[in-house]
Formats: structure tokens, sequence, C-alpha cells
């Protein structure tokens, strides 16, 4: 790090020093840091100093390869610390070296693109030492090759496996258990609450000082974990893998071409049985069978699976000493087995259920929220000892109350000590925010051409540097679309989400905002509202088509308003207000990351301007000015394609 860069913030001393004295004393603190207070940094210094071993969890793969690759080291080489660091991932994140070797014999590929992706792999596989995937700058995450040579928990052989002693999992876990500092990531952890089986059973009451980072994603992470999933692309790749290890290992003493047809047979015939129904979302299920699903059909459905499941137990109960291969799969059924059993009778107290609905289909079963989880499991006291465990909570968006209770409450933490520290940005002179009087209402059928059309301007005015975030696939593809036809031909590009793999797509992104000709527009939806990061000349308008109220269909989001109505609680108030203010200002997080940019926020809502909640909605997003007309906008616009924003890396 040079250090001559570093630059004094207040808040970032504030909130060192409250981690610093929770470290101390113990317990936990939660902290809303705004963008740009540095919080990286205000957590790291005090847990390096305090000559703990702590465990930092973020949200995605990519950030915790940030953390442990870039931020953590440049830290403790300022601090000259001897700290000794290890970063553990899930399964799938590395390569799995019995699979690759069964995905050689295995010549059935997707497609031809995955025989090259195999041979890519295969190369890379004798140089590397970690086995993380994410080495292979030129693997899709998307690649239907990944499952063939990454273990999962269901299919991994444990001790017995031929590799074990060069498992990748098994050496990240040995440097985990070895290191001082370990950065992990919120999938990981909590599928370990769920299963005790990614190592973290062993390695977290060691640890006195635990981190999650972009905690803002911790309930929704958690809940996919704590409760029981089945799904049609669980049965065919247990199928797939059991027809693999029969020709390879057992070939002629068991028909595992029929055994395999059977599952794959069940499978499909639970999807056909929801046909077309909630196709690309979530279907309710509060009764016997989902909403329009035939109740007498789905049980059956499910008693098929069950039985090609029992079937296949029954089979590969008489080879378990032929090969370890045989034990993991007879679990594997079984377990397939019990969940079919379990959707086929009522759902828990205090659960909800649902179906998601794609080209394969999943069968939920979800606690509300983490909350118990959180207590019962995670800040319990052992005995009469106090736990002195330090607990640290943060993020850009928590809340929109002192008391950070959108976090607080479903995470079980409302004990805790919270703090909130300002972002040291200039919004009112870095920024603008403007809702089009002239919008159509967001139900409108036109709405999303017309927002495609006010983009369009904007862009061509800017030369690209435009991010527009839907608030639904069907609207990023009708804006994408229509973006395209009117920049083909030009020198703006404009990328839309998954038609590459976001790692290129952001790439793309950032080098269109380098000097030369051409100009960028990026469309995405989900995950690009939150931890996109562009700074400078590249991003100078963030259009947002709707306001993010959770969708009024989710049977996660209906549940979670009953059980506010029961309280005797507005649902509206007290759930989606908030989730739209929380969702709403990670949007706009997106414009200014820096001292020096500068931009505009453009909601294409007439509701953030006509409605009365709209000035709750308002009053969450970062102060920026407020544009009251198209002319306003207009020369806003005008005075960003005169100011160059581009400015140096800060720490």
């Amino acid at each position: 790090m040079a250090e001559e860069q570093f630059q004094a913030r207040e808040g970032q001393t504030q909130m060192a020093l409250a981690v610093a004295e929770t470290i101390e004393q113990g317990g936990v603190l939660v902290v809303e840091a705004g963008t740009g207070v540095g919080k990286t940094f205000s957590y790291l210094v005090p847990s390096l100093l305090s000559g703990e071993r702590v465990l930092l969890s973020t949200a995605t793969k990519t950030l915790q390869d940030q953390l442990y690759g870039r931020d953590l080291p440049r830290l403790v080489q300022a601090l000259g610390m001897p700290v000794r660091t290890a970063l553990l991932k899930g399964r799938g994140s590395y390569l799995c070296l019995h699979r690759l070797d069964l995905a050689r014999r295995d010549h059935r590929f997707p497609d031809r693109a995955s025989a090259l992706t195999l041979a890519l792999i295969e190369q890379w596989a004798t140089r590397t030492s970690s086995g993380d995937l994410a080495e292979i700058p030129d693997l899709d995450e998307r690649s239907a090759l990944i499952p063939l040579v990454t273990s999962t928990r269901e299919n991994c052989l444990g001790a017995q496996c031929p590799k074990f002693r060069a498992c990748h999992v098994n050496l990240a876990r040995r440097e985990a258990l070895a290191a001082d500092v370990v950065v992990i990531n919120h999938h990981l952890f909590f599928a370990d609450l769920a299963v005790r089986e990614s190592g973290m059973a062993e390695l977290l009451p060691t640890v006195r000082v635990v981190v999650f980072d972009e905690a803002h994603q911790l309930n929704e992470t958690g809940v996919q974990f704590l409760g029981t999933q089945l799904s049609t692309g669980q049965l065919l790749d247990f199928g797939r893998d059991m027809l693999a290890a029969g020709f390879q290992l057992a070939r002629g003493l068991a028909d595992w071409q029929e055994l395999a047809s059977v599952v794959e047979s069940a499978a499909r015939e639970l999807r056909l049985g929801v046909g077309k129904s909630g196709a690309g979302g979530r279907l309710r299920w509060t009764d016997a069978a989902p909403e329009g699903v035939n109740g007498e059909f789905w049980w059956q459905s499910l008693s098929t699976v069950s039985q090609a499941c029992i079937r296949c137990v029954e089979a590969l109960a008489m080879l378990s000493e032929m090969a370890p291969d045989f034990v993991r799969l007879h679990e594997r059924a079984q377990e397939l087995a019990r969940r079919a059993g379990l959707f086929a009778g009522p759902c828990e107290a205090g659960a909800v259920r649902w179906v998601d609905v794609g080209s394969q289909l999943r069968l939920v079963q979800s606690p509300l929220d983490i909350a118990d989880a959180v207590r019962s499991r995670l800040l319990k006291h052992d005995g009469d000892e106090p736990d002195r465990r330090a607990w640290i909570f943060t993020s850009a968006t928590l809340g929109a109350d002192e008391a950070l209770r959108w976090f607080t409450e479903p995470c079980g933490l409302t004990e805790a000590r919270t703090l909130r520290v300002g972002s040291p940005f200039d919004y009112a002179s870095q920024s603008s925010v403007y809702v089009p009087r002239q919008m159509p209402r967001p139900n409108d059928p036109e709405h999303s051409a017309q927002v495609a059309a006010f983009a369009a301007r904007g862009a061509r005015r800017l030369g690209g540097r435009t991010l527009l975030l839907t608030t639904s696939l069907r609207a990023l593809r009708v804006i994408g679309e229509q973006l395209q036809n009117e920049f083909q031909g030009s020198d703006i590009e404009v990328l839309v989400q998954g038609e590459l793999p976001k790692r290129v797509l952001m790439d793309r992104f950032r080098r269109a905002g380098e000097p030369g000709p051409s100009g960028c527009i990026l469309v995405a939806s989900a995950s690009f509202w939150e931890g996109v990061d562009v700074p400078g000349d590249a991003l100078q308008l963030v259009i947002i088509d709707k306001l993010p109220f959770p969708p009024p269909g989710d049977p996660l989001v209906e549940a979670r308003s009953r059980r506010l109505e029961g309280e005797g609680r507005s649902a509206f108030s007290h759930y989606s207000l908030p989730e739209a203010a929380v969702a709403l200002k990670q949007g706009a997080g997106r414009l200014i990351r820096r001292e020096t940019d500068r931009g505009i926020l453009v909601v294409c809502d007439t509701r953030l301007a006509t409605m009365g909640y709209g000035r709750r909605l308002m009053a969450a997003l970062p102060p920026m000015r407020q544009l009251q007309s198209e002319d306003e906008f207009q020369a806003a616009l005008e005075a960003l394609t005169r100011i160059s924003t581009t400015a140096p890396p800060s720490t």
C-alpha cells in the first residue's frame, strides 16, 4: 500500500475504534458505513492489531478474492505484521481430482464447448497448487462442465476417495485451520451452519473475532441453506453419476441404464406436473400441492421420485464394498427419497414452501428469516462461561433508522450495539437525482419502452457511460433489446446481463470509460444492483426503471407479510417499504464511488415524486441535489460532458 495515498477520514476512525472496543470486550456490533468510509480497513486494522484469530466473511467469491488477494496483503505489509492468512471457499470452487478422472473417461459431454473446457482444465490441473477454478481466466462460470469436475457434499467420497491426500478442498481446510486470518464467504458459512460439513465446525470455535462484510445479504443467504430443497437437477445429477460409476466400476452387476432412466423419468414427470405455471418465478405452495397443480398428480409424482430412489438404494446396497463411490451414491439415494417423502407431507410450522420454476424445478421449504438460527447456534453461551467472541456485522446499507431494524430484526441481533457512519462524499455537489414526470406509470405496458427511449437519449449525450438497472427480467429483456436495436452500428455498445459472464461484462464496461471513440451502456438486474464498482468516466448515469418493492406474488414475501399482519404491524410500512428503501439505496450506490466522481441518478417511477411514501424513499437516498424539470436534467447532462472525472485509485 502506498502510504502517501492514505487519507484520514473521521468516519473510518470512528468505526475502527468501535470495532477495537468490541474486540476487546466481546459482544455484537452492527455498523452501517456509507460508501467511501473505507470500512474494509476499519475492521481489518483493529482485527490484525488485536493478535486474535480472525474469521472474515463477505458476500461473494469475487469480493472474497479481492479481500484476500488485494486488501489484506497490502495492510499486512503496511503494518509489518507476521500474519498467516488463508482463503477458504465452498466445494464448488475447487477442482475435484477424482471427478476429473471420471470426466476424462466419460465422453457424453453436453456440447463441443464442454470438451474444449475439459482440455483447458486438464492443462491447468497440472500447474495449480490451490485447485481454485477462479485461477482460470477463460473459464465461464456458467459452463456445464464445472459440476462434472467439482464435488458437492452429496457426491464427495471423503476419506475413502483415492485422491484424498491430494484433495484441494482438504488442503484448503488444513491451511485455514493453521492460519491467523481466514477469509470465507456467506454461502460457505451458512452451508456449514446447516450441515456442519465444510470445515467450519472445527474452525469457528477457535476464532475470537468474526467479521461479516456486506452483511446486508446475510438473511437472504441464510434462508437458502437453513431449509430443505429437492430439485430435478439433483435427481438428474444423481442419475448421471450413478450411471458413470456403474459403467466404469461395476459394469454388468446392475442394469445401470435402466436405473438411471427411472430416476430421469421421475424427475421429468415431476417437472411436467407443474407445466408452465409460474414459469421463471416462484410458485405458491400453501396447500397439499403448489398453486395451479393437480394435487393427486403432484402426490403421485413425488411418490414416483421416492420409489425410483428406493430402487437405487436397493441396487447400490449390494455394491458398497466394491468402491467408495457406491457408498456415497447409496447415501445420496436415501437422502433424495427422504426429501421426496418430506415434501409429500405438510409444511413445518414457522416455515414457508414454494417451487422455483425454470428449466429445472426446485422444491423449497425455508424459515422466514435467520433470527432463531443466529440466536441459538451462533450467539449461544456454552455453560456458565460468557461468550467473549466479537461479532462484527457491516455494510454500506443496513436500514433507514438508527436502530438498523431492517437488518437486526430478521438476523436476531436486536440487542446488538449499532453505529451509523455517514459517507464522506459531498453528494450535493457530486451528484443529482431526477424523476421524469412524463414517464408512464410503472404498470403501464409502455413503461419499459419509454425507459429505454429515455436511456437512449441520455446515453447518446454522454457517449455511453450508462448503467440501467431493472427490477425484473422481463423489463431487462425488453429494454435491452430496444437499446441494442437503437444503437446497432453505432460506436456505443449495449451490453445486456445474461449474454456474457458478469466478469466479462464488467471488464468491457470499465474499459469503455478509457480514452477512445466508443462508449457503453450496461442493462442489468439482480446482482448488478450491488457490488458493482465503476469509478471515474465509465459510469456517469445510473437509471432505475421502477421502485424496487418486493414482488407481491413471491411466496416468501407473502409469508413474511402475513406474519407482520398477524403481529398487528403493517406489512407495507414495516416490510415492503424498508426493503424498497434498502434496494434503492444499493442501486444508487453504484453512481458515486470516489471523491472525484460526478453523475446523475434517474428513477423512472413517478411514485417517488407523487406518493406520500416517496418522501421516505427519497430520504433513504444519499443527499443528492434534486432536479425538478427536464431542462434541469438536460443542463446536468451537459455539465457532465464538460467534466473529466477520471482519478487515480484511492485507498
